[in-house]
């Protein structure tokens, strides 16, 4: 939902050459031990995402929010210990601009969540890298590719979202706006920071510009032992452990393969909703969830074989 991970799975062209970059080592092959770590990464993200919705009832979608982002920012702050010091005006506009992406992205995808199932919900975001990754080719393939991914948000929706709450699905739309807008500053981050000290400060920028809007919804229910415990959960398994393992798997896993692993999300997402979250997938949801995977797929390998030719 809302990773520096995502960035190759749209395949904007800032963030296709960042990563491309990072991924090519010399002689490296994708294996089975890098994509099990991204795969793992998924999991990992998705579950999490799956305790937010069960914290949700404490802390609202807002409180969970805030409590992800300040607690994941605490984390990656203090392992990362980034510099203040040594950037430019223009770095930092980059930053900050990041850490809102990221915070907005959070704050409607968990808006989603808490109105609409979690499969359904990942499903609708990546709708906005998809679109984006559509855009930005001229490939005449890429229009197969929308339209597969359009008739399954119609089947999702049943014709008319009647079977979703339309303002959940509405957020989840806007989230993969978001999303897009993420993966763009998520480029321009990683090549202005050295390692991962500029996602350390937009987290912080995020935990920051979250905290009012939490604090107003959950007030001191923020500061329960139980709910920072399972905040900490949420901010460990969607944050710094999917960011830990799939910073490693990235070096030794070419950009296409880590691209098409990313889109299996809405599975693994549905697959998480329906083991923690007893949302169970009718065979017409488990049919527009593959569709819209098949789109996402054909569209990285569209865009992936056009650097190529």
């Amino acid at each position: 939902m809302d990773e520096p991970r995502r960035t190759v799975v749209a395949n904007e062209p800032e963030a296709a050459v960042a990563l491309e970059g990072a991924t090519r080592a010399p002689g490296s092959r994708g294996s089975l031990g890098p994509v099990a770590l991204v795969v793992a990464g998924a999991l990992s993200v998705q579950f999490g995402a799956a305790i937010a919705v069960l914290l949700m009832p404490r802390a609202g979608a807002l409180g969970v929010v805030t409590l992800r982002l300040v607690l994941a920012a605490l984390v990656l702050l203090v392992v990362c210990r980034p510099s203040l010091r040594g950037h430019s005006r223009a770095d930092w506009g980059t930053v900050v601009a990041f850490g809102a992406a990221m915070a907005a992205m959070n704050v409607l995808f968990y808006q989603a969540v808490d109105r609409i199932p979690l499969g359904a919900a990942v499903t609708f975001e990546v709708l906005g890298p998809l679109a984006l990754s559509v855009i930005v080719s001229r490939r005449p393939v890429n229009l197969v590719w929308a339209g597969l991914a359009l008739a399954g948000v119609v089947l999702l929706s049943g014709g008319g979202f009647d079977r979703l709450d339309p303002v959940g699905a509405l957020f989840a739309l806007s989230a993969g706006a978001m999303w897009a807008t993420y993966i763009v500053f998520s480029a321009r981050t990683g090549r202005r920071f050295p390692q991962a000290d500029g996602l350390a400060l937009a987290m912080a920028v995020g935990a920051v510009l979250s905290l009012p809007l939490g604090i107003a919804e959950a007030g001191s229910k923020l500061i329960v032992p139980s709910t920072l415990g399972l905040g900490l959960a949420v901010a460990v398994m969607s944050s710094v452990l999917p960011y830990t393992l799939e910073l490693l798997a990235l070096r030794r896993l070419p950009a296409p393969t880590f691209a098409v692993l990313m889109s299996l999300e809405p599975a693994i997402a549905a697959t998480a909703g329906f083991l923690v979250l007893h949302q169970a997938l009718s065979a017409l949801d488990a049919l527009a969830i593959a569709l819209v995977i098949a789109a996402s797929m054909g569209a990285v390998r569209t865009q992936m074989a056009g650097k190529t030719a």
